[in-house]
């Protein structure tokens, strides 16, 4: 029975065996197929094998070498060069453009270039007659000197005048009123009435014949010259304060108080 059992065992794993799938080596073709240690092929001996790249996939196509590129002073210069010109990107070909450059620029400005070396002279500053030199020492010592200084300062002395103050001049032409007078003869404020007014619309009567005059100043000059302010046929101060088209005296005022 035992013996049975042991035979029914061993088949089961037989079966089992041949069920599974085949593992695959995962070393094979890896590293160094044969012997490590052995010599090297004679020479002319011909090695088999799959080659590392198949020939399908080798491009044929030729190598093709691009010119040195060129610079635009080159290019531009370009239509001065003979078919004669060797191979763009040889070094014949950029010393013909190099020299046929230089041509064409001193051509178009009429001024060679400038080798730069150290041994050329600074450039100079051009000069502006409009600019004061008062802050160059060596400019101004050159010109100037503390005597011709001392003098200058005399003469200006000498030249100097102090006016004294005087009186103000009295008008003289009364033949038309003072405004200034009247404003400082006068204490009662604009818009109080003082002196009657009688008539028939006087506010639009006022207002017509205030912009006649070119400003309040020259309404009150012929407001005071034809009778006023007890008289005012033209309705000048319609609210009989004494001053007429909105003149008003307090500039004045303020101007003698201060």
């Amino acid at each position: 029975m035992r013996a049975f059992a042991s035979y029914a065992a061993a088949g089961s794993l037989l079966v089992m065996a041949a069920c599974s799938p085949q593992v695959p080596d995962s070393a094979a073709n890896v590293g160094i197929d044969g012997d490590p240690f052995a010599p090297p092929p004679a020479a002319g001996t011909t090695i088999t094998g799959a080659p590392l790249v198949p020939p399908a996939r080798v491009s044929t196509e030729p190598y093709q070498v691009s010119p040195a590129p060129r610079s635009p002073g080159s290019v531009a210069a370009a239509g001065t060069f003979s078919s004669s010109v060797p191979a763009a990107g040889s070094d014949a070909d950029i010393a013909r453009e190099t020299a046929a450059a230089l041509a064409a620029s001193q051509s178009n400005s009429g001024i060679a270039p400038l080798q730069a070396s150290p041994s050329n002279p600074a450039p100079q500053p051009g000069g502006n007659a409009s600019i004061s030199d008062e802050n160059d020492f060596q400019a101004v010592s050159s010109r100037q000197s503390i005597e011709s200084d001392a003098a200058r300062l005399e003469r200006q002395r000498a030249q100097y005048q102090q006016v004294q103050p005087v009186a103000v001049p009295q008008r003289t032409d009364t033949a038309s009123p003072n405004i200034v007078r009247y404003a400082l003869s006068t204490s009662n404020p604009k818009g109080a009435r003082l002196y009657s007014r009688a008539g028939i619309n006087l506010q639009a009567r006022s207002k017509r014949n205030c912009a006649e005059f070119a400003s309040p100043d020259q309404a009150q000059t012929a407001f005071l010259d034809a009778g006023g302010p007890q008289r005012d046929r033209k309705a000048l101060d319609p609210d009989g304060d004494g001053f007429a088209c909105g003149w008003d005296p307090a500039p004045y005022r303020q101007a003698v108080q201060n």
